[in-house]
Order: structure tokens, then C-alpha cells, then sequence
């Protein structure tokens, strides 16, 4: 569906502030056609700023993060700076999630290759190639708890919510998923 830009003007009751700004305070007060054509007029942007962050091969993922944080966040736009100050704010913050844990990700990886270096000097593994190998071994509940929680870097609380089930469960989740990797990797340890 193309919307076309034109059909949207500034709220009356907002004068003196930008086409963006006026169409994310339309989309607060319910307007979805206004936030599509937020989403259209500030997404290209928003794409450059996240290329030149975490580089190209993950800016499309962090464009599309950057517009769900802004849909989440809309009941709270206060229109007190430009949308456009607003929407890269939340480009900014998604980036540096992006880039976190992007580095534990090779920190852990590393580490696990580092691991297996030291304990199988000259041993060939054929079944060990990461962490991501190992974590791709667990039940997906538990991958799913121990991502979240291990790796992206949620709260416990995020995660429950996340996937719709109580802390307690997350809880319980990443520690069978932290037993089960630590059996993976002895297991691999011994060959």
C-alpha cells in the first residue's frame, strides 16, 4: 500500500512543529495511516544512521528494531523534541544494543574456541565450531531463555514477558540451558 505524504498536514493544534513530528503525534492519537507515513518518510534515515553504527549487514535488522521501539514508545511521545531527534534517539540506543551484543557474542565465541584449543591440542572436534553450535544443541525453550537472558542481554523480566511465560520459568530455563551446555562441552571435551 503506498501513502501518499500529501494527505497528511500538521495538526491544527500543533503549529510550529515539523511534518514528522505532527504525523508520530497523529499515529500516538491512533492514526495508523500517520504512522506508515512516518515510518516512510524518516526510514531512510534512520537505515543510514544504523549502517554507519553496526555496518550494513545489520542495519536492516536494526531499522526494523528501531520502528518497533517507536511503535511501543508512541503512547509516551510527548512531542516535547522534533520526531526526528525523538526516532534517532531510539536509532542511537538500538544501535549500541546491537553493538553489545554483537561483541559478547565474539567474546564468548572466542573464548569457547580458545577452550577447545587449549584442551584438544591437535585433537580434531568435528562437532564443535562455537558457541553458536552448542547453543543450537538445547531444546528451544531454553535456547530461547538463554539467548535472551545470556546473550542479547534482557532482564529476566523482559524474557518472561517476551515469551509469554512466568520469571520463575526463565529462571529455570537458562539454568537447565547452562547445565546442558556445560555437559555439551565436556562432551566434546573428551572426544
Amino acid at each position: 500500500m503506498v501513502v501518499d505524504l500529501r494527505r497528511f498536514a500538521v495538526p491544527e493544534y500543533l503549529p510550529g512543529v515539523d511534518r514528522l513530528t505532527g504525523l508520530l503525534v497523529q499515529a500516538r492519537d491512533g492514526d495508523r495511516l500517520a504512522l506508515a507515513a512516518a515510518i516512510r518518510m524518516s526510514q531512510a534515515e534512520v537505515w543510514r544512521v544504523a549502517a554507519h553504527l553496526v555496518g550494513q549487514n545489520e542495519a536492516d535488522d536494526v531499522t526494523q528494531d528501531v520502528f518497533v521501539r517507536a511503535w511501543r514508545a508512541l503512547p509516551s511521545f510527548r512531542a516535547e523534541s522534533s520526531g526526528r531527534t525523538w526516532l534517532l534517539a531510539i536509532a542511537r540506543r538500538a544501535c549500541a544494543d546491537a553493538v553489545r551484543t554483537q561483541s559478547r557474542w565474539r567474546r564468548l565465541t572466542a573464548r569457547l574456541h580458545a577452550e577447545s584449543a587449549a584442551t584438544h591440542e591437535g585433537n580434531r572436534v568435528d562437532e564443535l565450531h562455537g558457541l553458536g553450535d552448542l547453543v543450537m544443541r538445547l531444546a528451544p525453550a531454553q535456547r530461547e531463555a538463554f539467548v535472551l537472558t545470556q546473550i542479547t542481554g534482557c532482564s529476566y523480566a523482559e524474557a518472561a514477558e517476551l515469551c509469554g511465560v512466568e520469571i520463575g520459568t526463565i529462571r529455570s530455563r537458562v539454568a537447565r540451558a547452562r547445565v546442558e551446555l556445560i555437559g555439551l562441552l565436556q562432551a566434546a571435551r573428551a572426544v
